[in-house]
């Protein structure tokens, strides 16, 4: 593990593996840096960084929160990690936090970005404002129930599936990162921000699921259509999350072209 302290002082922790011109990875909820393991076909051309998002696993977090403070923090992870513009691969909320950062004027070379989660009208609506619902339920202590809101009012779960939550074990496992979900959602507000995303002047790539619901995939379809130059890749078989080994020769076909 190796540190670097972001723009406000708070200190992120990231790991690296292979060897060849940096690809940050930057996850959505419920993720750390431990999350995506690297497969092979990526760590023989890149050195992969996966780092933790603030308030995740050994990073640190400073109040108050602002959207901007991940992007400082994706900042400061490529300043430490090369000399170069690295690439970035984000995945849900991490996409959106890549997209956003470049828009903004973080050097990197190039992006992929997986089903950044910009909604549109075809969103279903949560059931209660979600930040303060699960801020509410994590100042009480309730972070299980705050995992189950999440999965229940935002992802949509099937409803067979919903019923298990409340004893299943694995959500024991999400609980000590309920806290960070508006930060997640802070960085996805607002729709697609598409005059935004027109400032992007860096090789794009969006891939989303072919079996995604429809909103996201009209989402994804906004997203490429906003970048000026951008790539839309739709993966058959698999939804808001393919594994590493099915998006590596992606990333790596991509990335090595932009090279």
């Amino acid at each position: 593990m190796e540190t670097v302290t972001s723009a406000d002082g708070t200190v992120i922790a990231y790991d690296r593996t292979g060897d060849g011109p940096i690809l940050i990875v930057s996850v959505g909820a419920f993720c750390t840096r431990h999350t995506f393991v690297a497969p092979a076909e990526l760590t023989r051309r890149f050195t992969v960084v996966t780092y933790d998002r603030r308030g995740r696993g050994d990073s640190g977090d400073t109040a108050p929160f602002a959207p901007e403070r991940e992007y400082e923090d994706l900042a400061a992870v490529a300043a430490a990690t090369g000399t170069e513009s690295p690439f970035v691969f984000g995945h849900s909320s991490g996409a959106a936090i890549a997209l956003r950062a470049a828009a903004r004027g973080l050097p990197v070379a190039g992006i992929a970005a997986y089903e950044a989660p910009f909604t549109n009208d075809e969103t279903p609506p949560p059931g209660a404002d979600p930040a303060a619902r699960i801020r509410e339920l994590v100042a009480a202590g309730r972070e299980r129930d705050a995992v189950i809101f999440w999965m229940t009012d935002i992802v949509h779960v099937p409803e067979q599936a919903a019923t298990g939550l409340k004893d299943a074990p694995w959500v024991a496992a999400l609980e000590p990162l309920a806290r960070t979900l508006p930060y997640d959602i802070a960085v996805a507000a607002g729709g697609v921000p598409t005059d935004e995303l027109a400032n992007v002047d860096i090789p794009v790539l969006v891939i989303g699921g072919a079996n995604s619901p429809a909103w996201f995939q009209r989402s994804v379809a906004e997203q490429a259509a906003a970048v000026p130059g951008a790539r839309q890749v739709t993966l058959d078989g698999y939804d808001h999350n393919a594994p590493p080994e099915v998006l590596a020769p992606i990333l790596a076909e991509f990335f090595t072209a932009g090279r």
